[in-house]
């Protein structure tokens, strides 16, 4: 069966210990889900070429972020490596980046983590982690993802991790629910045109509306071009959840 294409927002590290309606979704969303790997790109791993983790046993956990409640450094995952299915993704990679790094000691980011304790608890699939090369072009992070669609036919389920709109600068911390329009119209946009499957999608910073304000930085965008290239292209995206915390940070699960 084939395995699915997925962009999830991370949103804030605290997603791992509270409770809510976007963890209740994903924990739902990962008893329907049966992979024999996981392929996650994170936005918290950053590269200048596409770099793959092949790690033998468990992962170490990385708690990259500060400021948070001491409970949430105590949290532990223990995700199982795998070096065949590293290999076959770095092989893929060689379709699309001539240079394709391996490295066998990072751990795993909260990027990664975070999602992935809520989505399958037992740690019992094969993750491999990967980076982002914010520097591609949305269409050249596009094709990176087309080349690892060949896997999802194998049940490697490939997982973009990060968030549509994400600006800590404009957040209101005070604000739980209600959205900022303009955070909305950007994902408005963003949506529209992935289903549309048109180009100017991939000239978002001079065609979406809010652009700059929504994505000061790419990071956090560019797993969403990985997995929009390892989707189905015969069916348009599908949008399992959207809600915003603080006023803009986008959480936004798109099924691809």
């Amino acid at each position: 069966m084939k395995a699915p294409a997925l962009f999830l927002a991370h949103g804030s590290p605290m997603l791992a210990i509270e409770d809510s309606a976007y963890t209740s979704f994903l924990t739902t969303l990962g008893k329907q889900m049966h992979p024999k790997a996981i392929v996650v790109f994170t936005a918290h791993w950053m590269t200048r070429q596409p770099t793959v983790s092949s790690i033998a046993g468990t992962y170490e956990m990385i708690y990259d972020f500060s400021g948070f409640p001491r409970e949430l450094y105590e949290v532990t995952y223990a995700a199982q490596g795998s070096v065949e299915w590293a290999k076959r993704v770095q092989h893929q990679f060689k379709h699309v980046s001539p240079i394709v790094n391996v490295d066998e000691t990072r751990g795993l980011d909260h990027g990664s983590w975070v999602l992935l304790s809520r989505l399958f608890p037992e740690a019992n699939i094969p993750i491999i982690q990967a980076s982002v090369v914010p520097w591609w072009t949305p269409k050249q992070l596009f094709q990176l993802g087309e080349a690892l669609r060949p896997l999802r036919d194998e049940g490697v389920m490939i997982l973009g991790s990060g968030g549509t709109v994400h600006n800590l600068m404009a957040l209101r911390w005070d604000e739980q629910t209600k959205a900022d329009s303009w955070a909305v119209a950007f994902d408005d946009w963003l949506l529209a045109q992935s289903s549309a499957q048109s180009e100017d999608v991939f000239h978002y910073e001079e065609k979406a509306p809010y652009a700059k304000q929504a994505v000061p930085t790419p990071e956090h965008l560019a797993p969403y071009w990985i997995a929009y290239g390892a989707g189905d292209r015969k069916e348009a995206p599908r949008v399992l959840f959207r809600a915003y915390e603080y006023g803009s940070l986008s959480l936004m699960a798109v099924s691809f």
